[in-house]
């Protein structure tokens, strides 16, 4: 099994079963058995083919009579892949990208389509002309016209093209040290000295390592307890909620338990720290996760943030409330994000209102709530701030004060991978009154 045809088969896999990408992969990966470089390759195609999906279609349109529609969809498929490598892989023998995309036609359509495989693609490349950037944004960066629509009424023309443009380049791997077994430094040697990954402190964020390369999961830091994967936005958003030891702290909406698990080890296990989810399954890896940090004081429960729990009335001096949201600022890690139906998303709004209103219950007077998304969408964010508080005079908006982004005196923030290089990010803080 080459790279390419493990790649291919994502592809039909998320088109056939409407899998998630990240799912697909992991699945035809394990299935297949690729080496480190062939799993990292067939990994970078899969997943550029999705971040392109428009352009690619756009630019193999110029090349196939006809709609695209007529194609067989594995055809498609075919061409999509050998489009990409040609336009974008350029260390890749066109031969070889060639042969084998005419290659799969034949075991997986026919040999007319073959035939239209090996055509497309060599006039491809006898021609590139037709392979130049369109200047519609959708098109050019592969976000359909509503989302980027949607966008830019978030964000504002400026700040769009940027953003889009940002959502096609790949995502950096962070690392937040466990402060309770080991220190940033050695951390760092650790991963390069022993491991041979490349590893170097994050720019502005303390206790972060940014690396690449090898498998996190395999190395004895990770079995050790001495690091767990989170992106710096994330971290920020527990750095905004200050928990201190001795507290006690809720993460209402915790799986898979990132920012329980930043919040204990701020806490120096010290404390009471409630971790609830929704789903039973996530429990387990939330309770799996803190094992593994040595977090004894994360209780994890399963629990609906929506409904208030009578037994936590005024109980807690922190509340996290990362709420359920429409992902759009993660497409630099999940781009078939930017595929999916806008429509349910106008819902979301009013299930954020209930955490909320539930989360207001269960926060002692003089409490700290925090709300984040990883969404950049104003009506997630700013907006359902804006109705909470005027329902809820009991709560004032509190300045924010976090390392590499300075003080924030609104309150409220959002971080954008074009500008801060994290996920896209939303971070509130309100104060209860006593």
């Amino acid at each position: 099994m080459s790279a390419r045809d493990t790649a291919l088969s994502v592809l039909i896999d998320c088109r056939r079963e409407g899998a998630w990408l990240d799912a697909a992969l992991k699945r035809q990966l394990a299935r297949d058995r690729l080496d480190r470089r062939d799993a990292a390759l067939a990994t970078r195609l899969a997943s550029a083919v999705v971040q392109n999906r428009l352009l690619l279609d756009w630019w193999i349109s110029r090349y196939v009579k006809g709609e695209l529609s007529r194609l067989q969809p594995v055809v498609l498929d075919i061409l999509r892949l050998g489009c990409c490598q040609l336009r974008f892989f350029d260390r890749l023998p066109v031969s070889a990208v060639v042969n084998e995309a005419v290659s799969q036609a034949k075991r997986l359509a026919n040999p007319r389509a073959a035939g239209l495989v090996n055509g497309v693609l060599r006039t491809m490349v006898r021609e590139p002309e037709h392979l130049a950037l369109p200047e519609e944004l959708s098109l050019r960066y592969s976000h359909p016209k509503p989302l980027v629509e949607l966008l830019e009424q978030s964000l504002g023309r400026e700040l769009l093209e940027p953003l889009l443009q940002c959502h096609n380049e790949v995502p950096g791997t962070f690392l937040q040290v466990n402060r309770l077994r080991c220190s940033c430094q050695a951390l760092l040697s650790e991963l390069t000295r022993q491991e041979g990954l490349a590893a170097e402190p994050h720019p502005w964020l303390p206790d972060c390592v940014t690396v690449s390369g090898g498998s996190l999961e395999q190395t004895d830091a990770f079995r050790g307890g001495r690091f767990y994967v989170q992106d710096p936005a994330a971290r920020l958003a527990v750095l905004a909620l200050a928990p201190a030891p001795g507290e006690r702290v809720l993460d209402c909406c915790a799986a898979p338990g990132g920012k329980s698990f930043a919040a204990a080890i701020d806490m120096k296990n010290q404390g009471t720290l409630v971790s609830c989810d929704i789903h039973p399954h996530k429990i387990q890896l939330i309770r799996a996760g803190a094992e593994r940090l040595g977090l004894d004081i994360v209780e994890a429960r399963l629990q609906d943030a929506s409904v208030p729990n009578p037994d936590w009335a005024e109980a807690f001096d922190r509340i996290i409330a990362d709420v359920p949201c429409s992902g759009l600022g993660v497409i630099r890690k999940k781009p078939d994000i930017r595929y999916k139906d806008l429509s349910p998303l106008a819902e979301l709004p009013k299930v954020q209102r209930r955490i909320l209103e539930a989360q207001a219950t269960q926060l002692r007077p003089g409490g700290l709530l925090v709300y984040s998304t990883c969404t950049l969408l104003r009506r997630e964010n700013e907006d359902v701030i804006r109705g909470f508080l005027a329902e809820h005079p009991e709560f004032c908006l509190e300045a924010l004060n976090l390392p590499g982004i300075g003080r924030i005196e609104s309150g409220m923030k959002t971080l954008l991978p074009c500008a801060e290089g994290t996920d896209g990010f939303f971070i509130a803080a309100m104060r209860k009154h006593e």
